[in-house]
């Protein structure tokens, strides 16, 4: 085990329970006593505004982190014991210049005649995430492509993350600086408090953990991923030559099912099998 470990985990179906498979019997009552240890500084990564994370916070009765990285990377907060809730803005002259210096507004203008855009809720933006809803069966590819044009006319670099609110059966659009993104952030997070790829596990499950997934950070894709998404995940780390880097849940770690918190123990364990003594 190292002497300190940074974790880093998704809120929605990979921390939370909120999908449609079962969670096992203390599963985040055993996640909770591993990030109790000083050794753990723990990350909530998620797509989620500082509101619903907080709420989810209370809901689930979880954890209180270190840092909640919120609006797909395109918020950091650096919490600790003290709730401070401290805004941690060093990335946001990269933001305005991969957007050219124009506002949430000016984007929004840009798109505002594709049909298949419908906005998200005010409280699910922010200066540099523009989100909309669009429907499941839309071409994503033809009308990224759209999107792109009329960005790059404008000298825009932009990154746009694709997911699903499965509950809701509606898809999700995320678009972002290009720099953004919640590789860009963990990575700033282990930047600023001295971790590396030895001592850092990231844990996700869905389209907008991609990119995570796939990289050099070692990560874990819960057992209750949608099987797309594993597909993807395994395809783009092979091709990256960071294949070793990625663990997809699988079950039967201490007796769990590998869905959720569950498979988030799963895999550290994996990185780091003396956890397990940890969680006992």
């Amino acid at each position: 085990m190292p002497e300190r470990l940074l974790v880093c985990t998704d809120l929605d179906r990979t921390l939370l329970p909120n999908g449609p498979e079962s969670e096992s019997p203390d599963a985040r009552a055993r996640f909770a006593r591993l990030v109790a240890h000083p050794q753990v500084t723990l990350a909530y990564v998620s797509g989620r505004h500082r509101a619903l994370v907080e709420q989810a916070m209370f809901n689930y009765r979880l954890p209180l982190p270190d840092f909640v990285v919120g609006d797909v990377g395109t918020t950091i907060y650096r919490v600790g014991k003290q709730q401070a809730w401290t805004r941690i803005t060093t990335h946001a002259a990269e933001f305005a210049s991969d957007w050219a210096n124009q506002s949430h507004h000016d984007l929004k203008t840009l798109l505002q005649d594709l049909p298949d855009l419908r906005l998200q809720e005010l409280s699910k933006q922010n200066d540099y995430k523009l989100s909309y809803y669009v429907p499941l069966d839309n071409d994503r590819k033809a009308l990224s492509a759209v999107i792109r044009h009329r960005f790059e006319s404008a000298g825009i670099h932009a990154a746009l993350i694709w997911s699903t609110d499965e509950p809701m059966a509606i898809g999700l659009l995320d678009i972002l600086p290009e720099c953004a993104s919640k590789l860009h952030a963990v990575e700033a997070l282990m930047h600023m408090n001295g971790f590396d790829n030895s001592n850092t596990v990231f844990c996700g499950d869905s389209g907008n953990d991609i990119e995570v997934l796939a990289s050099p950070i070692p990560a874990v894709l819960v057992a209750n991923g949608h099987g797309d998404v594993k597909q993807l995940a395994r395809q783009l780390a092979d091709e990256s030559g960071s294949g070793a880097q990625l663990y997809i849940a699988q079950g039967g770690f201490m007796g769990m099912n590998g869905n959720y918190s569950a498979g988030i123990l799963e895999g550290i364990a994996h990185y780091h099998p003396d956890i397990a003594g940890w969680i006992e």
